[in-house]
């Protein structure tokens, strides 16, 4: 059974001088989420201009600002999913990953999974087929604590593996780089997420299973089926909703919302 959504998000900052800015807001079209309707409002002296997401998965916004900036994005979706039971799923031979997969296998800036190889054949190794996956969801989700403003922009997969604590953020790297290191693809993923509280931008996972990407909340704090894909990655990255080139900013207010409307 699916759900309609309803997305309200909001950014307000401040931006000192003159800066690029890289906007990730809007919920990407695919096939198990439809969106109805939805539109990016940007208050800004330059013009929007659209360019294709990572993977052909949504799209991003060039934009520049100076001083007080905003963006607020407002969409209706429908999501037709059901939770996947990962433990009768298939790992896929190397041989027989899709070129733009192949990519997934690989260490990148936030997940080094070549520190982790050694922890994962050793915790993993025994399981089989997507049970290993499942397993790693599951030590992920009981082995780190969920504590806001511990890590920053920094902070990498074997940096909250050795400090055991993290927000959605890490707990993402950790489970990517557990699956990689067990060369199992696995790509980082950017939501909207229903039920999540206190309600923000999520994190989650998408792993290669079955011969196609399956989604993992490892947090457990929201439900997959109520996820809206906003793009992918490798990491944290690519997927920032928000990315300033030349300059910083400081936030002065962020919110969003997801309603159910079925």
């Amino acid at each position: 059974m699916g759900m309609r959504l309803s997305i309200d998000a909001e950014l307000d900052y401040h931006l000192p001088r003159r800066a690029d800015v890289l906007l990730q807001l809007e919920a990407a079209q695919m096939p198990d989420q439809r969106v109805v309707e939805d539109k990016l409002t940007v208050a800004s002296d330059q013009a929007l201009k659209p360019v294709e997401g990572l993977q052909g998965i949504g799209r991003r916004v060039w934009t520049s600002g100076e001083g007080h900036f905003t963006a607020r994005y407002m969409a209706t979706v429908e999501v037709e999913r059901t939770a996947s039971d990962l433990s009768s799923m298939r790992i896929a031979a190397l041989s027989d990953l899709p070129g733009d997969v192949i990519h997934f296998l690989w260490p990148s800036r936030y997940c080094q999974s070549d520190k982790l190889h050694g922890f994962a054949v050793k915790e993993f190794g025994s399981f089989q087929g997507g049970a290993k996956v499942q397993a790693i969801a599951d030590w992920t989700r009981e082995n780190l604590d969920y504590v806001p403003g511990c890590s920053d922009a920094t902070t990498t997969a074997h940096d909250t593996f050795q400090q055991k604590k993290g927000i959605c953020r890490d707990f993402a790297h950790v489970m990517i780089s557990l699956a990689r290191a067990l060369d199992i693809p696995a790509r980082m993923v950017s939501a909207y997420a229903w039920g999540l509280k206190p309600p923000d931008f999520h994190a989650v996972v998408e792993v290669w299973l079955d011969g196609g990407w399956q989604l993992v909340d490892p947090t457990g704090l929201a439900p997959v089926e109520g996820l809206v894909r906003i793009g992918v990655g490798r990491d944290a990255t690519d997927i920032s909703f928000m990315t300033i080139f030349g300059g910083s900013a400081s936030l002065n207010r962020q919110s969003v919302r997801v309603q159910r409307l079925d």
